[in-house]
């Protein structure tokens, strides 16, 4: 494929955008200006590149050398019966959205709980609702990222999600994001805006799905906010086809006594872009940050976590495990940063990885940056290979190899599923980490602390 100068490329996102001004001429003027705002942005800095130190792991160029279409929403119908196995079971409801547009045929908004709000966040924004003018991109810094200028200057739809206060939700709210290749290579740039306001609880899942082969670029931002003593978990699930490229963000910010979960599932894509960036505002506060990426071939995932502790007496856990075969790529890059008024931090980081191929590759860099003075505060990263000494004990208990290796794998990888407090989800991930697994295996009752190992420490 030729390269692109950047003056082609932004030659291309400028009649992008124009085109959508042209559809969008009726939104309101505070939108259009965070809009135009974000794509000045973006004109100025550009795409990243491995200078910068955010992505110095991760060449972009993939994407930014890609002349990009926005994604039609003219596609084949999908029928319900296509999407069956990518169904959350148990769910409480679910948006669809097809090519980054929310698509009300394929959704399930029935059984939502009174006065809980589920909803497409263009109609949202239709409606001239306050509380999406008051939240939608109040903290993200677009001038820091390019991917999250991007995405506030192109987004269409999304998921619009407001719990009131004193709301429990039981089972998970799911977002299921598919999309559709064409002819050409496309682009879809989802927006989701999460509120769970104080003493309320909830889970919701993000799934990003591929239907057909061929390049698609996904670039969502999703913005949580969690209100006092809230309880939010978040989780991503990224399977999208081997040609697909895909740049998620999840922004939170919390209030005090709040706890928010980060879980993160990557198995799919070319280049993946994974970035969770808690923001932890509120006095005692508590954020866990849980992963794993499985990557195959030629597959780039990459994990860049950013924690800030803004305010004292919070807690932070991070914990990542990568598995990698063939010629596969890995990074995970934690950054915590603990600001001067955050005393009694407390903050731990940890990243596994194992290498299944001697052409497999891992960069891992956990970093501190501390401004105050009494905090608690660790980080380390291993890298290994399956441990000789238990796959012996397994083949002396007459387990065949394969057998002994998916165990092991499996065992590993339920290290970061056995994290997750929500069942139905939980489960379901269980089921399909076993598909993606080297060592394709069927259900061991094993977890990732029934199997001891030895590491490389490298940090």
């Amino acid at each position: 494929m030729r390269a692109i100068s950047t003056t082609e490329r932004l030659d291309n996102y400028l009649k992008a955008f124009e085109e959508l001004e042209k559809h969008t001429a009726q939104e309101s003027t505070w939108l259009r200006s965070l809009r135009e705002g974000a794509f000045d942005g973006f004109c100025e800095n550009g795409f990243p590149t491995t200078r910068d130190e955010d992505w110095r792991f991760t060449n972009p160029s993939a994407i930014s050398q890609t002349q990009f279409q926005l994604a039609s929403d003219v596609y084949e119908p999908i029928v319900h019966a296509s999407l069956q196995p990518f169904l959350i079971p148990g769910a409480v409801c679910r948006l669809v959205f097809v090519n980054g547009r929310f698509v009300s045929a394929l959704s399930d908004l029935e059984s939502l709980p009174t006065g809980v709000k589920v909803n497409s966040l263009a109609k949202e924004i239709a409606e001239e609702t306050s509380t999406v003018k008051q939240n939608l991109g109040r903290y993200l810094n677009i001038e820091r990222d390019a991917f999250g200028a991007l995405n506030t200057a192109f987004f269409e739809d999304g998921a619009f999600i407001h719990l009131p206060r004193r709301v429990v939700l039981e089972a998970p709210i799911s977002l299921l994001f598919i999309s559709v290749q064409g002819s050409e290579p496309a682009m879809a740039h989802p927006r989701n805006l999460i509120m769970v306001d104080e003493d309320s609880q909830a889970s919701i899942v993000e799934d990003y799905i591929s239907l057909g082969s061929g390049v698609f670029f996904s670039n969502v931002v999703t913005e949580l906010i969690a209100g006092d003593n809230a309880v939010a978990s978040h989780y991503l699930i990224e399977r999208e086809d081997r040609e697909a490229l895909n740049v998620s963000t999840l922004l939170t910010r919390q209030g005090r006594s709040s706890n928010v979960v980060s879980h993160s599932v990557l198995l799919g894509g070319a280049l993946v872009r994974n970035n969770v960036h808690p923001v932890l505002a509120g006095e005692g506060a508590e954020c866990l940050i849980n992963g794993l990426f499985i990557g195959k071939e030629r597959q780039h995932l990459d994990n860049y976590m950013l924690v800030e502790h803004a305010s004292p007496h919070c807690s932070s856990r991070q914990f990542y495990n990568g598995i990698l075969d063939d010629q596969a790529h890995g990074v995970f890059h934690g950054r915590i940063i603990v600001h001067k008024d955050a005393q009694k931090t407390d903050a731990k980081q940890t990243n596994r990885n194992l290498l299944l191929s001697d052409n497999a590759q891992i960069d891992t860099k956990p970093q501190l940056e501390i401004y105050a003075d009494d905090v608690k505060c660790t980080h380390g990263a291993t890298i290994g290979q399956v441990e000789e000494e238990a796959l012996f004990y397994l083949r002396t208990r007459g387990v065949d190899e394969a057998s002994a290796r998916g165990l092991l794998l499996y065992a590993f990888a339920s290290e970061c599923l056995d994290r997750m407090s929500c069942t139905l989800v939980r489960e379901y991930l269980q089921q399909q980490v076993q598909q993606w697994l080297p060592e394709g295996i069927l259900a061991p009752a094993l977890t990732g602390s029934d199997i001891e190992r030895r590491w490389e420490e490298v940090g």
